[in-house]
């Protein structure tokens, strides 16, 4: 038995009600007989016959670089399914496995609505997406520096949060610590950014930036070398949480130890970060306002009202978390 019959209604009032077509005046009671009609059947639309009927598809294709795979991002990909599914939208993510990778096969397979580029696309693949239909949103990190991401100020707050902590319990004297990995150059130039632009703000000298492998010997040469500066760094603003664990090895290894030698600050407060000894001070991002940022601009420019949500301007996308690291 289908759901037409189930319902006592026409196939056509089915397609009406589960495709949620706009313009159509079909009572609430008719609507309700077909969506129960539709859950005792266990019925699931067919995601073509869904596109076929309005003209579009509910799918939305997030292409992301190679970048290391983590808890924080396995976080953020989780928060964007959830906004989107808000917006009666589908999430898929794509890993490219080079810059220049040729993603027609993939949006030729899938047929998105809309696409995420969330690092640099050649501008030809771009014109191609778009000539073919496909919203095309640019949400990007600033992996070369002649290009600025889209996304940088996020992470530039992030620096500035772990600055400013840092300034206000006492210190005038900041290192960074930068990763050694070269994919998350995007997310690491703009927080060293915000790092930078919170000394100036405060009348210091910019940080004194090392690259601190994940290797204690090598971190704690780098920490002799923030050390042995006039005057000496006093506390440092790590990449993310594992650079900042790199560090405290260093500090363990030259037998110092945070606060009291060198107070240290990560990011992205990774489980383990508070399971230390000691525990590590960090900065969260704020990843469902992150994600609702996103996809205000993919249904933007789906050409839909987006939902309502913070703006750049007014929300507080970087929170501390002070533990025993400061």
């Amino acid at each position: 038995m289908d759901v037409a019959a189930r319902a006592g209604v026409s196939r056509t009032t089915v397609s009406y009600v589960l495709n949620d077509r706009p313009h159509q005046a079909i009572p609430e009671g008719t609507r309700r007989r077909v969506l129960d009609a539709a859950a005792e059947l266990g019925y699931a639309p067919s995601a073509a016959a869904r596109t076929l009927a309005t003209g579009r598809s509910s799918l939305v294709l997030g292409v992301i670089p190679d970048w290391p795979v983590s808890t924080n991002l396995g976080e953020a990909m989780r928060a964007l399914t959830r906004a989107f599914a808000t917006e009666g939208l589908v999430y898929l993510s794509h890993t490219a496995t080079a810059a220049e990778e040729d993603l027609a096969p993939l949006w030729g397979t899938v047929s998105p609505a809309a696409t995420i580029l969330f690092d640099h696309v050649p501008p030809e693949q771009v014109d191609r997406m778009r000539a073919a239909g496909i919203a095309v949103v640019v949400a990007s990190w600033s992996s070369e520096a002649s290009v600025p991401g889209t996304m940088d100020r996020w992470d530039e707050e992030v620096g500035r949060a772990q600055a400013e902590h840092l300034i206000s319990v006492g210190h005038q004297r900041l290192g960074y610590a930068w990763s050694d990995d070269e994919r998350v150059v995007g997310f690491a130039r703009p927080r060293l950014a915000g790092v930078r632009a919170a000394c100036a703000a405060h009348g210091l000298a910019p940080p004194l930036v090392h690259t601190v492998p994940a290797d204690a010997a090598r971190a704690g040469d780098v920490v002799r070398r923030w050390r042995g500066e006039a005057p000496p760094v006093t506390a440092v603003c790590a990449y993310n949480d594992e650079t900042a664990h790199a560090v405290l090895a260093g500090l363990r290894l030259l037998g110092l130890a945070a606060p009291a030698d060198l107070a240290v600050v990560g990011v992205d407060d990774n489980p383990v970060s508070a399971l230390q000894d000691p525990s590590l001070t960090t900065v969260r991002h704020d990843l469902d306002a992150l994600a609702r940022q996103v996809v205000g601009l993919v249904v933007g420019a789906l050409g839909e009202q987006a939902s309502p949500g913070p703006s750049v301007e007014d929300r507080t996308p970087a929170h501390l978390i002070r533990r025993s690291t400061t």
